[in-house]
């Protein structure tokens, strides 16, 4: 198993740059930022940085979307830090939450989704795309390699998923619920004749590594809050009785609303409504060997990455018992 941070970028840069740094020379292979840029500084700025820092880390966001930037431009991005710094980029990429969402946009349509991924993989892999009825490709670009990782919660994302994509992003560590996501992504894949062993499978959450479990329930409890806002969008779609585990639905009923000056946010002041059951089956929290022991059930499920949100007051101590004793642990 492979591990990622997941960073806001929050002023000033040179601090998400500085945890980048740390967190790969504690273990860790992916540099993982948020792409919402009314909210936080533009990450994309910054990645040029981190990688410029950092020698091997692969960094890119989690995840960006095709409604808030034009895709040709998120290939040029892309392709050109790969061109810089050599087959370093990852694209995470889903429908869009908070960066469609805050500029008064809905999120995109998948069929949206899944035609901007052709585009940008093409294009950063250096193939002639077609793209808004034209034939596009970058005359300067030698060819690269990208993976993209898009998003998933839902039977239909999960399956453009398997049968679309290089793997998929899980934004929640529930065994449970995991297996059931897995599953359906790696169905996907088999139905489409890929090979769904060879799909990359990345779990997502906040990680804290401490005793104080009330505490540590209250600093990532935005989590819940930001996974209820995809589930919402899933009930509305699919209804309550549906294939989606009711282990994933129930627990929105108590939900009024979201604020997005917030999101992703410790002291996020309207997510009440999240059960603590939520938080610690969603997150990990607790000790060293509480945390080794979720991971481990992961990896036997087949997770290849876990990524850390790093969005709580122990962000150097967390990152520094997963390096220098989760990690080797497992």
């Amino acid at each position: 198993m492979e591990f990622g941070v997941v960073l806001q970028t929050d002023p000033p840069a040179w601090r998400v740059v500085d945890l980048a740094v740390q967190a790969e020379k504690l273990g860790f292979t992916y540099g993982w930022t948020f792409d919402s840029h009314v909210l936080w500084q533009e990450p994309y700025v910054i990645y040029s940085q981190m990688l410029s820092a950092t020698k091997r880390m692969i960094v890119g966001p989690m995840v960006t979307n095709p409604g808030s930037r034009n895709w040709t431009v998120t290939a040029s991005h892309f392709a050109t830090l790969n061109d810089m710094f050599g087959n370093r980029t990852v694209c995470g990429i889903g429908r869009g939450d908070s960066a469609m969402r805050v500029l008064g946009h809905t999120p995109a349509k998948l069929s949206t989704l899944a035609e901007s991924m052709k585009v940008i993989k093409g294009l950063v892999e250096g193939r002639e795309v077609t793209y808004n009825g034209t034939q596009q490709q970058f005359p300067w670009s030698k060819g690269g390699e990208i993976d993209i990782m898009m998003a998933a919660y839902g039977p239909k994302a999960l399956h453009l998923c398997g049968s679309e994509t290089d793997g998929v992003i899980l934004q929640l560590a529930d065994p449970v619920i995991c297996e059931w996501m897995i599953a359906a992504v790696r169905r996907a894949a088999e139905e489409a004749g890929r090979d769904p062993d060879a799909l990359k499978i990345c779990v997502a959450a906040p990680a804290y590594v401490g005793d104080d479990i009330e505490h540590q329930r209250d600093q990532v409890r935005w989590f819940g809050g930001m996974v209820g806002n995809h589930v919402a969008d899933l009930v509305d779609r699919y209804g309550e009785s549906s294939a989606i585990p009711q282990a994933l639905t129930d627990y929105i009923k108590g939900r009024q609303g979201y604020d997005y000056a917030e999101h992703g946010k410790s002291n996020s002041t309207h997510v009440d409504f999240v059960p603590d059951e939520i938080i610690d089956r969603f997150c990990i929290l607790g000790n060293e060997a509480t945390h080794v022991a979720r991971l481990q059930e992961l990896e036997a499920l087949g997770v290849d990455q876990f990524a850390i949100y790093l969005m709580h007051d122990q962000k150097d101590e967390t990152l520094n018992a997963y390096g220098q004793r989760i990690i080797p642990a497992l």
